[in-house]
């Protein structure tokens, strides 16, 4: 599982943070860009049209982009039609919407065509998502195409650090009923969905908050910090701290911090959760020690595997949706994809970005009447600072498997039929 060539799937004209996929249209939805600076380098949300070319490979289109001024989304979160944008120390809502082309022949008697262009519809809407999308002036920038439109909500300032707010991670909770913030202030702000009115905001780590996730019925919170500690939180209520060097006791201490948590299903155990949280090493040497992946029980809270994922620095991390696969991106620009079950490595692309993995998103287990996974056992997307954007498949190895076996079932039959017409010559 050497260096192997993986095409580009799309390359956007500014650098590329955060990839969601829509698991209700299946549409790609890429963000990125240069930030305030005045170089020229935009920011902008991208939306994809992905197809499936043959039973493996992949294509995509650029549907639309809708241009965030001058800032960068950073991270993103995506459900149920509308997408949580960190941006700056600020979250902001946006709704998308895709219409088909025949929605769209309706709806243009009283329209003029606009393609990528933006339009002003008045001052920015304070209100929440429910009340902004219900008025007739929904915000202060909305971009429309034949197929998608983007209409502004509302924002909320998620992170307060006095000298350089910045919003690091945005979560939807599983039943999209709160939005979870964190970000350099060391603060978890829960908002309840889609009013925004504030349910918890207090203080969970010192420095940086890295990731968050929340378990199936919102019942825990854990969430990862720069101060080397893992929690699991209730409510706002500290529950308890996870320590992976249970599971490896001859590393030392504050040798490395954990750098991303994500909860997982367990494939045909409807009850079962996992957790998966990467850890990587506090300080570079000049010989690299390896970054790990460990795996624990999502109720109890006790570690159950670790292993190590290789010595280039895991930059993010991703679950598939039925919990069968782990997705690693790398400082160096590699993509992996293990088998959440065993831990051990199932792909491997060293170096398919030219720089940082900042995200990935696996392809939904189910799309309605769409399906894009073919004859693959999974896919993943990443993008990358190289503003590069990567599919990786993985083909089906379980019809392989059953050709296989009917290859040697067919070759042990007539193993048998040449015995017997050996030892019984009248037998055929």
């Amino acid at each position: 599982m050497g260096r192997r060539k993986v095409p580009d799937l799309y390359r956007a004209p500014f650098p590329l943070y955060s990839i969601k996929v829509d698991p209700d249209t299946g549409l790609v939805i890429t963000a990125g860009g240069g930030g305030a600076s005045k170089t020229g380098i935009k920011n902008a949300l991208h939306f994809l049209e992905l197809r499936l070319v043959g039973e493996h490979q992949y294509c995509a289109s650029l549907l639309h982009s809708h241009d965030t001024d001058t800032r960068a989304t950073m991270n993103m979160a995506v459900g149920s039609g509308v997408i949580a944008a960190g941006q700056d120390g600020t979250c902001c809502l946006m709704r998308f919407k895709h219409s088909s082309q025949k929605e769209e022949g309706k709806n243009t008697g009283n329209r003029t065509p606009q393609g990528n262009a933006r339009r002003r519809a008045g001052k920015r809407d304070k209100a929440g998502p429910d009340e902004a999308a219900g008025s007739g002036d929904m915000s202060d920038m909305k971009d429309e195409s034949a197929q998608i439109s983007v209409t502004g909500l509302a924002e909320v300032q998620s992170d307060l650090n006095p000298q350089d707010p910045l919003q690091k991670v945005v979560r939807f909770s599983p039943d999209l009923s709160l939005l979870l913030t964190g970000g350099t202030d060391g603060h978890i702000r829960v908002w309840e969905f889609p009013s925004l009115k504030k349910k918890f905001d207090f203080k969970a780590h010192e420095g940086e908050i890295e990731d968050l996730d929340m378990s199936l019925g919102n019942k825990h919170l854990v969430s990862v910090g720069r101060d080397f500690s893992c929690s699991v939180w209730s409510g706002s209520q500290l529950a308890m701290g996870l320590n992976w060097l249970e599971t490896k006791p001859q590393i030392a201490e504050k040798t490395y911090r954990y750098m991303a948590c994500r909860f997982g299903k367990v494939e045909d155990q409807k009850d079962a959760l996992r957790l998966y949280t990467v850890q990587i090493p506090h300080k570079r040497d000049r010989k690299p020690p390896p970054c790990y992946l460990t795996k624990w029980n999502g109720k109890s809270f006790l570690p159950m595997l670790t292993a190590s994922c290789g010595t280039e620095v895991i930059s993010s991390l991703a679950v598939s949706d039925s919990g069968t696969f782990l997705g690693l991106g790398t400082v160096t620009g590699s993509v992996a994809i293990y088998i959440a079950f065993s831990l051990q490595k199932l792909y491997y692309a060293q170096e398919s970005h030219g720089i940082v993995v900042t995200d990935l998103a696996f392809l939904p287990d189910s799309l309605k009447d769409k399906d894009i996974k073919g004859n693959n056992e999974t896919a993943m997307l990443s993008v990358a600072v190289d503003s590069r954007c990567q599919v990786h498949a993985v083909p089906n190895r379980r019809s392989f498997s059953v050709w296989l076996v009917l290859f040697l079932c067919g070759l042990v039959v007539m193993g048998v039929l040449l015995l017997l017409q050996f030892l019984f010559p009248g037998f055929m």
